[in-house]
C-alpha cells in the first residue's frame, strides 16, 4: 500500500529551469546533498546503486530519494519536454514521476528491470496521458517549442532549422513520437524502448521506420514552401 507521507520536503521543484535538458539550479535540498559515511573504502551513498536507494527509499529515506532525483531528473525533464513540446508541462510530468518513486517504492522488485527503464516507462505514460487529454486536432494547436534562451551570436538558421525539427516531431502520432524521443533523444536501444513501451522490438523498429519518413516529409514539403516563398518575394522586387 502506498504510504500517505508528505513528500512536500523532498525539494521536487523545478523552477527557473534554464532548457529541458539541463536544471541549471536544482532544487535546494538536492545542492544541500552531501554522501554519507567516510572516505576510503567504507560505503558512501552516492556509491550506491539505484537498487540500493529505492530500497532505501522504501524504509523513508528521503536522503536517497534526493539522490535518486539527481542522477535522473534531466533526462526525465528532457524526456517530457520532447513528447509534451512544452517546459511547464514537463516539469510537471518530472515532479509526479519522482512522487510516484516516494510513495509506490516499496513495489519496486530488483531484477525485473533496470531503475532507470522503469522511470522512462513512468514518464513515457505519464506524457501520454497527456496528450490524449490535449489531443490537438492540427498542427496550429500543437503548442509552441518553449524558448531555450538563445545566445545572441547562436546561428540563426541552426535555431529555426531546429524549431522546424521541434514542430514536426509535435506533429507526429503519438507512439511514433515516443519511439523518437526513446531512441534517439534519450539514447535507448530498441530493446529498452521495446519494454518501456510494452511491444516487440520489432513494433518499435516499424514506429521508427514509420517516424523518420513522416519527420522527413515535413521537413522537405516545409523547405519547399520556404523556398516558392522567397521565390515569389524575389519576383515581386
Amino acid at each position: 500500500m502506498a504510504r500517505s507521507r508528505n513528500p512536500s520536503n523532498l525539494g521536487v521543484r523545478f523552477r527557473n529551469a534554464e532548457d529541458a535538458g539541463e536544471i541549471r539550479h536544482p532544487p535546494a535540498t538536492v545542492r544541500r546533498l552531501r554522501p554519507r559515511g567516510r572516505q576510503g573504502g567504507v560505503f558512501r551513498l552516492d556509491a550506491a546503486s539505484d537498487d540500493d536507494l529505492v530500497a532505501a527509499v522504501a524504509k523513508g529515506d528521503e536522503a536517497s530519494c534526493r539522490l535518486l532525483m539527481e542522477r535522473h531528473l534531466p533526462r526525465m525533464v528532457a524526456l517530457a519536454r520532447r513528447m509534451l513540446g512544452n517546459q511547464a508541462d514537463a516539469e510537471d510530468v518530472a515532479q509526479e514521476v519522482f512522487l510516484r518513486v516516494w510513495t509506490h517504492a516499496e513495489r519496486w522488485q530488483p531484477g525485473r528491470a533496470q531503475f532507470g527503464t522503469w522511470l522512462h516507462r513512468v514518464a513515457t505514460n505519464l506524457c501520454l496521458d497527456r496528450l490524449r487529454k490535449r489531443r490537438p486536432e492540427n498542427i496550429d494547436d500543437i503548442p509552441e517549442p518553449a524558448s531555450s534562451d538563445p545566445r545572441p551570436d547562436e546561428n540563426l538558421e541552426r535555431r529555426e532549422l531546429a524549431e522546424r525539427v521541434e514542430a514536426a516531431l509535435q506533429a507526429l502520432p503519438e507512439r511514433q513520437r515516443t519511439a523518437i524521443v526513446l531512441s534517439h533523444y534519450q539514447g535507448l536501444t530498441n530493446i529498452e524502448a521495446a519494454e518501456i513501451l510494452e511491444i516487440s522490438v520489432e513494433a518499435v523498429e516499424s514506429l521508427l521506420g514509420r517516424a523518420r519518413r513522416q519527420l522527413r516529409l515535413a521537413l522537405a514539403t516545409e523547405k519547399d514552401e520556404v523556398l516558392r516563398s522567397n521565390q515569389r518575394s524575389a519576383s515581386n522586387v
